[in-house]
């Protein structure tokens, strides 16, 4: 059974532990993996070491509903920016405000901070016109991604 809207958007965020790699890697593979399938398939052992090496170099968060995990963040605040990554909600908790609402918290830490946020993703990924609302622009690309940058706000 799915909880209710208003259930999901209250959300909470803790650290990542070495527990969590197994949940994190099927977040990834739920929420990502048929995107990544279109161009070059989905082989298991070769994503489990492209995670593993993601793992090790950023800070990962689980995002929690009423405790339990339902997706994963990397909220990363450096000197000169706030780089939003590894974003990955489960089927059961998409398009029910949930993306939206962590999205918004890390933007929210990333304009107190008088930050720049900065992200990255497939260019098949339909996630674009999240992005675009919360007012980032892209600003490069590669063959398959798009980097995007959304300066600060001041209230």
């Amino acid at each position: 059974m799915r909880p209710e809207r208003s259930e999901r958007l209250n959300f909470t965020l803790r650290l990542a532990t070495d527990e969590d790699f197994q949940f994190a890697f099927a977040a990834k593979r739920d929420a990502i993996g048929p995107h990544v399938a279109v161009r070059w398939g989905w082989d298991d052992a070769v994503q489990l070491q492209h995670h593993r090496r993601r793992w090790q170099e950023k800070p990962w968060q689980i995002i929690l509903v009423s405790g339990n995990p339902v997706g994963t963040v990397s909220i990363d605040v450096q000197a000169t920016h706030l780089q939003f990554g590894e974003f990955y909600v489960t089927e059961g908790f998409r398009r029910q405000g949930l993306g939206t609402a962590v999205l918004l918290s890390a933007l929210s830490l990333a304009d107190r901070s008088h930050l720049e946020t900065r992200l990255e993703y497939l260019k098949w990924n339909p996630v674009a016109s999240l992005y675009a609302r919360h007012g980032f622009r892209v600003t490069a690309e590669s063959d398959t991604h798009y980097f995007l940058v959304r300066p600060p706000h001041t209230p």
